[in-house]
């Protein structure tokens, strides 16, 4: 019979330790903090615009008071990762921009309160928490950080410094924080870990360390700027927010597992093949379709984004030909699938209750839902 220990089951043969801190019970709250599932943007190379949030790789976002001063890419400039990890995530500076006291350039992971209420934080109870991650950078000197609750009302962060002591080697952090007793962290979402790339003096404290009634500080005060060095890289992997004082092992989860954690947040369908789903046509040219969502969404989504429409086709089941799309636009939803229409580029051979089917014809194919993120 096995040996448990702590909830860990330890195999005699190896000596093994499996699930280890039961990691079945979410020891990481931190989700995609290995920068594998890329649902947006399959890798590609985005530069920043001033829009917010802006999200990249999944569970992951920007917050960027000016336009093109940063881009990203999974794996940009194919580095080797640390060991035990084959994705990161990847930012570069494309000017030499000095913030002013408002700007704000961070990124950051929003965690919805259903996985941190045993925290208890805002109470006396509040349990102390690691932050741990690998990072690597061109620059190097003092950087930070933050956990906070982003809100200007019932407001608290807890800025962090941490050092990058060699410039394009992969560096090991981790940063104990005592649980905060302050603010308010149910709303929606609760803990918000934010990686500070060049912010203003409003966003930033010269008290580092400390829990404040500012929920809106996002790192501290002359530390150093990823925006401020034209060509500056900085390159992240491997985080984890875990209870306790000591960082443990990365909890690696079965990829199907971090996905459908992911598609929580954004129900996306890429690739070549028949799009999930069926409806009709209403009149020659165009359909309602409904789809299944691979898992129940955070919230009703509540829109739909395409790239490229064209590169879908609409058909009879039964014709040989489709015809291209001219739009995908979204209709309503639930957190259990939604319906969507489609207009053919031109007018196809259905009539008013023919069955409709949507292909994608392009393996970068991708349409997603809106509206699931936090």
């Amino acid at each position: 019979m096995a040996t448990t220990l702590n909830n860990d089951f330890i195999l005699f043969s190896t000596g093994q330790t499996i699930g280890a801190s039961s990691s079945a019970t979410m020891k990481n709250r931190i989700i995609n903090g290995g920068m594998v599932i890329d649902q947006r943007n399959n890798g590609a190379s985005v530069t920043l615009g001033a829009v917010n949030p802006q999200y990249s790789i999944d569970r992951w976002y920007f917050q960027t008071a000016q336009a093109s001063k940063l881009s990203f890419q999974q794996n940009a400039g194919s580095v080797t990762p640390p060991v035990g990890f084959s994705n990161y995530l990847g930012i570069t500076s494309l000017s030499a921009y000095s913030s002013v006291s408002t700007d704000y350039f961070t990124f950051a992971q929003r965690i919805e309160a259903f996985n941190t209420n045993d925290l208890a934080w805002g109470t006396s109870n509040a349990k102390t928490v690691t932050l741990s991650f690998w990072v690597y950078s061109s620059l190097t000197g003092t950087f930070s950080g933050a956990l906070n609750n982003n809100q200007s009302t019932n407001g608290a962060s807890y800025a962090f410094t941490y050092s990058i002591p060699t410039a394009n080697t992969w560096t090991y952090i981790t940063i104990t924080v005592q649980g905060s007793t302050i603010g308010t962290w149910s709303n929606g979402y609760s803990i918000c870990v934010v990686y500070n790339l060049g912010c203003g003096s409003t966003y930033l404290t010269s008290t580092p360390n400390s829990w404040q009634a500012n929920g809106q500080y996002f790192g501290v005060t002359g530390t150093t700027s990823v925006v401020g060095t034209s060509g500056a890289t900085f390159y992240l992997t491997g985080v984890q927010l875990e209870v306790g004082t000591v960082a443990s092992s990365f909890d690696y989860r079965v990829y199907s597992h971090e996905l459908a954690m992911c598609q929580r947040y954004l129900p996306a369908y890429y690739g070549y093949g028949q799009v999930p789903g069926c409806g009709n046509f209403y009149n020659t040219s165009q359909a309602y379709l409904s789809i299944n969502f691979p898992v129940e969404t955070r919230v009703p989504p509540t829109g739909i984004y395409t790239p490229n429409a064209s590169v879908f086709s609409v058909g009879i089941p039964g014709l040989v030909s489709d015809t291209s799309l001219s739009s995908i636009s979204f209709n309503q939803a639930t957190t259990l699938g939604a319906l969507y229409g489609v207009t053919a580029s031109s007018a196809t051979s259905a009539s008013a209750g023919s069955v409709a089917t949507v292909r994608a014809n392009n393996s970068a194919s991708l349409f997603y839902f809106t509206g699931c993120e936090l």
